[in-house]
């Protein structure tokens, strides 16, 4: 299909909204207005054309752990859930901390139903010691590196990073996590923890590090990007430091604004998630940050792991939780904002933030890449454990009815997501 007209929606992009059609030829959006003809029609009647997803925090998993998930099954998930592209993160096996590495991912991101842009480690192996080589991965087209899954501990380390990356014009996106609080915790420390007998993390493990790292972007003038903020303290201290005109910005996680720490009481490792679920003061102060603009972004933290491995006991199973197939849905029906702001934190933000808003995230029109998405605002749907397309179910949100879901997606001027379904 090279030639198609999106009929009978409501544009919503970050110039407004109006009800036009969308006609695409050849990858690029040609016209945006009204009685449109060309090519084949998609029904976009009672939905909302919108530049597609972009999700900063994507674990594909490959290269080495397939069993979990690889480039094209995340993928696939990330388009059904109306994203266009996916930032994949680097803590595979190898990790991504060189270019044989990244062109490893790229490659493999070529059969993928969306763009993959790829992260890299700001530390060789991500073990807290080295610098990784930014300025050969960054010649690849690598814009952002992190450790996710561990923070760089070593503060006069995390100084020579952020004037390495610096003088690059490349972001560092940190995991706060402060590992002499945190180590051999796994959830969050206070009633909860205390009621079920586990280990618990403090708040303060996430608050110390980014009071450290915006100091230290303070000390260099480097641009950081903070990880899935979980506290109410952590998102304070990130929207002071934006109001006094530091280049930081940050995300949160869906888990972070629908669950607490009440959810795992029952001991179910599909709970369990690194920054940990927090408590109710925590939640309503992530949900508030992303309603007033502390926050800029919502970022899945989609991180597939086999049945097996969840199964284990609480606190020997892996962190993290499947979210590319439900985070536009838990957004609509959690967050109480209006659906501007939503695609705002879900689209255009993240696609600056990725440094790809050239093609991704922009306004709806003529000479632009099509990189776009239809979804109903109203549909109603309940979520299931089969994790979708991921090669994972670890679902946390399982039987929670929500609204909001995806008709069609659209990457690079191709539909890879006709009317809620998977074309290849």
């Amino acid at each position: 299909m090279s030639e198609f007209v999106i009929r009978g929606g409501r544009v919503l992009d970050e110039t407004g909204e109006r009800f036009a059609d969308v006609a695409v030829r050849d990858g690029e959006i040609v016209a945006v207005g009204p009685d449109l003809s060309g090519g084949r029609v998609l029904d976009a009647s009672g939905c909302v054309v919108a530049p597609g997803l972009v999700d900063l925090h994507t674990h594909l998993r490959e290269p080495g752990k397939e069993e979990a998930e690889t480039v094209e099954s995340g993928s696939r998930a990330a388009a059904l859930g109306g994203y266009t592209a996916v930032l994949a993160m680097p803590n595979t096996t190898p990790a991504i901390d060189c270019a044989s590495v990244v062109r490893d991912v790229q490659q493999l991101a070529r059969a993928a139903l969306c763009q993959v842009e790829v992260s890299g480690a700001i530390t060789v192996g991500r073990a807290g010691e080295r610098l990784a080589p930014y300025a050969e991965m960054a010649e690849l087209g690598v814009r952002i590196f992190t450790d996710d899954g561990a923070g760089v501990q070593d503060t006069r380390l995390m100084r020579r990073a952020l004037e390495y990356a610096s003088g690059l014009g490349v972001t560092l996106a940190q995991h706060c996590e402060d590992s002499a609080l945190s180590e051999g915790t796994c959830m969050h420390e206070g009633e909860w923890s205390s009621r079920l007998g586990l280990p618990g993390q403090p708040a303060e493990a996430e608050e110390l590090m980014v009071m450290r790292d915006i100091a230290l972007v303070r000390m260099t003038g480097a641009r950081m990007h903070f990880l899935h903020l979980s506290t109410a303290g952590s998102v304070a201290m990130v929207a002071a430091a934006k109001a006094s005109g530091l280049p930081v910005t940050c995300e949160a996680a869906p888990h972070h604004f629908t669950l607490t720490d009440a959810c795992c009481a029952g001991y179910d490792a599909r709970f369990k998630v690194h920054p940990p679920l927090r408590t109710d003061v925590d939640v309503a102060a992530v949900r508030a940050g992303l309603a007033d603009g502390s926050i800029d972004a919502i970022a899945t933290d989609h991180a597939p792991h086999p049945a097996y491995e969840k199964e284990r006991p609480f606190d020997e199973a892996p962190p993290g939780m499947l979210g590319l197939e439900y985070a536009l849905a838990l957004a609509i029906t959690e967050l109480g904002i209006d659906l501007a702001r939503v695609l705002a934190l879900l689209s255009w933000q993240p696609a600056r933030i990725a440094g790809i808003a050239d093609a991704h995230g922009g306004p709806l029109v003529a000479g632009r890449p099509a990189n776009l998405m239809v979804f109903d605002p109203e549909a109603t749907w309940t979520i299931d454990a089969s994790g979708g397309a991921s090669r994972s179910s670890n679902v946390p949100y399982a039987g929670r009815e929500v609204r909001g879901r995806v008709r069609h997606t659209i990457h690079a001027g191709e539909p890879v997501v006709l009317n809620g379904e998977a074309q290849r």
